[in-house]
């Protein structure tokens, strides 16, 4: 799995990229920091879904160390 699926790994305050919903076709990124955690499950396959402190939402693909 992805680095972004697991939703133990990620907290609010975090930096990480997303993919928009708008962007999933082209596979295009948006950096931005964790303000809230919208997926419930413990994972996903395709990536936690996150709001952004800018409010954009999307799934989450990287996190940055």
């Amino acid at each position: 799995m992805g680095e972004g699926t697991k939703r133990a790994d990620i907290i609010a305050g975090l930096a990480v990229s997303i993919v928009l919903k708008q962007d999933q076709r082209t596979g295009k990124l948006t950096q931005g920091i964790v303000r809230d955690l919208l997926t419930k499950s413990a994972t996903h396959p395709h990536g936690i879904k996150v709001r952004l402190d800018n409010g954009l939402v999307g799934r989450v693909k990287n996190i940055h160390k």
